[in-house]
């Protein structure tokens, strides 16, 4: 007889109580014996209601998601999607359903979460007053702001400040409404409030505090107006209410469960509640008098709930709640006590209003342990001050050095060796050093191996710098050699050769491989040091020098498909062609027997091209007008881009004039790795700007820039970098951040992946780029001009010269073509033959 498990709720915390049990049972090889049911009262499984607001900055439904493919199918749950559970029947066991399903059980996990708390207000139940909670909300408030033109959020914590998000990146004027005196009440004091408070208004966003909201109505200008108990009102299109939450224990309270009297399911430390077969875990449930709104906390209460049920001897006993965020890219971070109400408590604050900063620490009455601490602006401290609370370890140095800036004489960062094998590196996922340790001596010698095998670093992302250091330092202590070496004939990183080369002046292969390498080279370094010297001295690729350097798509300035032809991509920048253009690719590409495809970057491409048609076709190209769109190479592809204000009734600014403008500058520009770029003329997002590694949002003010998004295998969002910008300054930032990333990336390294392995990721590049903190700005603007005043059309410069046209045959001494291509007719165009098709012509 199997054990029946039903879990009602399939939320984050759920959805993590399923993962771990099924891991511990196959681990134990009993996953046979138990019969696990799911009931999820929406109409998807679990997805991140964290990076909620990411909805509206262009990731879908199914980014969110946090369930694996065929997850419920292969582990054998069964999954009861869009049916609440509606009642327990505790003496017969059993969990009926809003569909009428009853299902048995043994054990019960409840893991309802919560609920939003709407204030009992005249005119809340209003037409386009929304609460912030699912996606289903999301798609209702998205529905809303087509129309609409002003947004306020009631509640100004920390869903309010992400439901503001949403509201902004929707384009609508944005309101923030909260009763308390200051921002982030619970985790803030009044001085990170008052700095909070300024950052959120650079940002555009209008914060009203103190305000008791007394009835919503119907508004003369807008569709709502808000009347506050001071007498004043705000008049508004849309009301998002976001002004807390509330544990969902209506179940339990009805299966006389015991609930706590402001609420929340009663459970003791290994999550039970007061029936010794049921469990309660995640928002829902109360310990200790305390609901925990974080997930990480609701992610240990499934851990010791599935340990209990297995007879393990793990037991909850509270959770640190420290939190980092970044609200509309304003760093904010909490700190254990962070309001010093520990007896005893001192403090010391450190506040640069011009800045934006505002830094404070609590210790204890001798100053040498810290407490807690509050940072807004400026939260790279984050990690060093949370293990130093909650290890207990004593403060290296003064006090306030921890949190002065570094040239007032701050303490340097707390080494990782100084933490114990206990201290938890991954709260998300519980991973400690020691099992990080564990995980190196075992064989993880990579930083993605040791995530993968660990978790750590897998969720939130807030712990990777740490997890890198723990595995820089175990591998240290096994005597392994930790190097950034490009291969085995250079001894230095890209990075560092990008250095040498630039400041020694070498202007090829052998010149760098003598000086700094030995033997003949290899498919690894010959075309990193071929990228470098394209992106500094810009000399063209097929000069003799350099042409046996390049790999198969810059040697043939192609890119070779599948059966051995090549594509031809003409730059068409922000995707803006003439009719007479159009028609001449329809003219080559008809000529030529070619395959025409428009791409997803407002490009046409045109396949099945052989090597010795490369030049004429490129002749009647470059004669029409058109240039290489370097879709062969490791360099800009193409600016996106969507109508702007010049079309669009949304547009804000002229954004085909910004992208063309973009791509006529970066142009042919060689990189570590392809880069993309996007300029949208509005929040509405058409040219998906936000997962370019250079994305460009209009504003009313001017330009947001976004940085290191991508798309691909392991696709990232970008980071909001700088907001509001003129078009000089947008630029300026974007030559500073593109020869950074040049001068320090690894090879073959997105910016997504070189941002993410940046010591000191976003700030790091903010202070560069922005702060010209090792004032190197100038100099990253003279090299990128250097590059945008030396471009030429690789292609144009080909075909006048004779020797480089040598290079374009299939056959040394011959003029043919290759008779083995083989073409099949599909849909009006030609496509290569599969392999049985071919055999089938060659039978015939």
């Amino acid at each position: 007889m199997s054990t029946k498990i039903v879990v009602i709720g399939n939320g984050m915390v759920g959805h993590k109580y399923l993962e771990q049990l099924c891991a511990e049972l196959t681990a134990s090889g009993t996953r046979a014996a138990y019969d696990i049911v799911t009931f999820c009262e929406e109409p998807r499984a679990a997805y991140d209601r964290v990076q909620l607001s990411a909805y509206f900055s262009g990731s879908s439904a199914e980014d969110l998601s946090l369930v694996e493919a065929d997850f419920f199918a292969d582990q054998g749950i069964t999954l009861h999607l869009n049916d609440a559970a509606v009642a327990i029947d505790r003496s017969a066991k059993t969990v009926t359903s809003r569909q009428g399903r009853t299902v048995p059980y043994d054990k019960l996990v409840l893991a309802t979460g919560s609920y939003p708390f709407v204030p009992p207000v005249p005119g809340a139940n209003r037409e386009n007053c929304f609460v912030y909670r699912t996606i289903e909300d999301l798609e209702a408030i998205s529905a809303a702001g087509q129309t609409a033109r002003v947004g306020a959020v009631v509640g100004g914590g920390l869903l309010g400040l992400e439901a503001a998000k949403a509201l902004r990146d929707m384009g609508l004027q944005t309101h923030v409404v909260e009763f308390a005196p200051r921002l982030m009440a619970v985790q803030v004091d009044e001085g990170g409030g008052r700095v909070l408070r300024q950052k959120i208004e650079e940002l555009g966003v209008r914060v009203h505090t103190d305000k008791n909201t007394q009835s919503i109505e119907a508004g003369e200008t807008h569709r709502h107006v808000m009347r506050f108990a001071d007498g004043e009102n705000l008049e508004t299109d849309i009301v998002l209410f976001s002004a807390g939450i509330r544990p969902q224990d209506a179940l339990a309270r009805a299966a006389e469960l015991r609930v706590g009297p402001r609420g929340g399911i009663c459970v003791d430390n290994a999550c039970l509640t007061s029936d010794p077969d049921i469990y309660a875990i995640g928002e829902c449930a109360l310990w200790n008098e305390q609901i925990f709104g974080l997930v990480a906390p609701g992610y240990d209460m499934a851990r010791v709930a599935v340990d209990h049920l297995l007879d393990g001897e793990l037991r909850f006993t509270g959770a640190d709640m420290s939190t980092k965020l970044k609200l509309m890219g304003v760093d904010v971070a909490s700190i254990g006590d962070a309001h010093a109400r520990s007896q005893g408590a001192k403090t010391c604050v450190f506040v640069d209003e011009h800045a934006g900063v505002y830094k404070k620490l609590v210790t204890d009455s001798a100053g040498q342990k810290v407490l807690g601490a509050v940072l807004v602006g400026d939260a790279s401290a984050y990690g060093n001050l949370q293990q130093l609370m909650l290890n207990g370890i004593a403060i290296p140095g003064k006090p306030e050095q921890l949190i002065l800036p570094a040239s007032d004489g701050a303490a340097p960062s707390l080494g990782v060796d100084a933490l114990p094998d206990s201290a938890t590196i991954c709260s998300c996922n519980n991973v400690t050093k020691g099992a990080l340790s564990a995980a190196v001596a075992g064989g993880c010698c990579a930083l993605g191996e040791l995530k993968s095998s660990t978790k750590a670093g897998t969720s939130c992302g807030g712990c990777n710098a740490l997890v890198k250091n723990v595995l820089d330092g175990e591998l240290s202590k096994l005597g392994v050699e930790v190097n950034n070496h490009l291969c085995e004939h250079f001894a230095h990183s890209r990075q560092e050769l990008e250095h040498l080369i630039r400041v020694e002046g070498h202007k090829s292969f052998q010149s760098v491989r003598d000086a700094h390498g030995r033997g003949l080279g290899c498919d690894i370094c010959k075309p990193t040091v071929a990228s470098i010297l394209a992106t500094t001295w810009n000399e063209h690729v097929l000069q003799p020098h350099l042409a046996p350097l390049q790999d198969t798509n810059d040697y043939f300035m192609a890119n070779m498909q599948k059966d051995g032809t090549y594509s031809v991509v003409p730059r068409v920048p922000g995707g803006e062609i003439t009719p007479d253009k159009l028609i001449v690719l329809g003219e080559v590409a008809k000529k030529y027997g070619l395959y025409t495809k428009i791409t997803g970057g407002q490009r046409i491409d045109l396949f099945g091209a052989q090597v010795h048609e490369l030049p004429p076709i490129w002749q009647e190209l470059i004669d029409a007008g058109f240039e290489s769109g370097h879709a062969y190479g490791k360099a800009v592809r193409t600016v996106k881009s969507c109508v702007g204000s010049t079309w669009c009734r949304y547009g804000q600014q002229d954004s085909v004039s910004m992208s063309i403008l973009l791509e006529e500058r970066y142009r042919g520009i060689r990189a570590p790795h392809k880069l993309k770029f996007a300029v949208s003329g509005c929040t509405r997002e058409c040219a998906e700007a936000q997962c370019k590694d250079i994305g460009v949002i209009a504003t009313e003010k001017g330009w947001n820039l976004y940085v290191a998004g991508n798309g691909g295998m392991k696709p990232r969002h970008a980071d909001l970098f700088a907001t509001d910008l003129d078009d000089a300054t947008l630029i300026r930032y974007i030559d500073r951040f593109l020869m950074l990333y040049i001068r320090t990336a690894d090879r073959l390294q997105r910016t997504a992946r070189w941002l993410e392995e940046l010591d000191g990721g976003l700030d790091y590049v903010s202070q560069v780029v922005i702060e010209d903190g090792l004032g190197i700005g100038a100099e990253l603007e003279a090299q990128m001009q250097s590059l945008v005043d030396t471009y030429e059309c690789e292609w144009k410069k080909t075909l006048e010269d004779e020797q480089k046209l040598k290079r374009f045959r299939h056959f040394i001494n011959a003029d043919e073509g290759d008779n083995k291509v083989v073409f099949v007719q599909e849909r009006g165009q030609i496509r290569p033959a599969t392999a049985d098709e071919q055999k089938e012509r060659e039978a015939a």
